[in-house]
């Protein structure tokens, strides 16, 4: 029996990832549990779309839920979710950063990278 490689498993991780809204959520959650009804308003998605994001996390062992009455509220599984959030925030703001310069460089007419000038 052949187990999957980890690039493998990593690509599926990373796709569960990428959409906005679950992206939204696990922010949310990074910050403290969230009960659904206050992620509506933040997320901005329908209630059923919400449930369905929070599904495809919950599978993925991302989040976890508890019920309180007719109240259900979510959490990270891991505080490394928060942290994988960080870091990913900070390598987007060396990105736009670089291409601020580039683009201030370009503005002003400077030849930076330009063989030709």
């Amino acid at each position: 029996m052949m187990s999957t490689p980890l690039y493998q498993l990593k690509a599926e991780f990373f796709k569960t990832l990428g959409h906005p809204a679950r992206i939204r959520v696990l922010e949310l959650l990074s910050e403290r549990e969230h009960a659904v009804a206050e992620m509506l308003p933040e997320v901005g998605i329908e209630p059923a779309h919400l449930s369905q994001q929070l599904a495809v996390l919950r599978r993925a062992n991302l989040v976890v839920s508890r019920k309180e009455g007719s109240t259900v509220y979510y959490s990270l599984t891991s505080p490394k979710v928060a942290e994988l959030l960080r870091v990913a925030r900070s390598i987007l703001s060396g990105l736009l950063a670089e291409q601020q310069e580039l683009l201030a460089a370009l503005q002003a007419g400077t030849p930076r990278g330009d063989r030709r000038a």
